[in-house]
């Protein structure tokens, strides 16, 4: 009997925030090979590069500085490379929350143009539950899951520069972006987890996976 082989070697980032463990296992079951790594160096070899997170935008973009030059010299060489909800959000040029908590600009990634705001329509903060996924335009990311639903926690969101950026929005008493990419299509994001989100999620990380082997 032949032996399965693994679609793709990706690393998933250790900065210090993240549910690496259940990122590591969802990528697991999506046949990928996965590397938890808190070494620069290490990304070097990947197929593909997962940065994670939970928690505060300005101790997301210090935990991570010393990743940010080897993260812009993979996205530039095409690399894919995958946020997930504040991993998403470090993509980005800036946050409100930063300036919110006190702390001035934090400058972020800024791989997507665009900053990340805060819900401002009188919601339940913060955005906690499962909601729907509409696809806005084609990605290799979003195969099958137009119309399917995913778990969200956050209370901030994206707002890329260019429109063009938005893959799926999501309604939460304001439509808003909940999986951008940058104009190469190398680059992108989930504001919900995946690796939360059931089969839905599970599909996610199956086409990234493809992504990364294809490249």
């Amino acid at each position: 009997m032949a032996t399965k082989q693994t679609a793709a070697e990706v690393v998933v980032v250790d900065y210090g925030l993240g549910n690496l463990r259940s990122v590591t296992r969802g990528l697991e079951r999506a046949d990928a090979a996965v590397e938890v790594s808190a070494d620069p160096a290490d990304l070097d070899a990947a197929d593909g590069v997962v940065l994670p997170g939970v928690g505060a935008f300005s101790e997301g973009m210090d935990n991570a500085g010393p990743f940010r030059d080897v993260l812009a010299e993979q996205a530039a060489d095409g690399k894919p490379l995958f946020g997930i909800c504040l991993g998403m959000q470090m993509l980005l040029t800036t946050s409100e929350e930063a300036e919110r908590e006190g702390q001035g600009d934090v400058e972020g990634l800024d791989l997507i143009p665009g900053t990340n705001v805060r819900f401002a329509q009188g919601q339940k903060i913060p955005h906690m539950g499962w909601n729907e996924l509409d696809v806005r335009r084609d990605h290799p990311l979003v195969e099958g899951v137009d119309g399917e639903h995913a778990y969200f926690v956050h209370s901030y969101y994206a707002e890329p520069e260019d429109e063009n950026a938005v893959v799926t929005t999501t309604d939460y008493e304001v439509e808003f972006p909940s999986i951008v990419a940058n104009e190469a299509g190398n680059v992108f994001g989930t504001q919900f987890h995946p690796e939360k989100s059931g089969e839905t999620g599970l599909q996610i990380l199956r086409n990234f996976v493809e992504i990364c082997a294809d490249w």
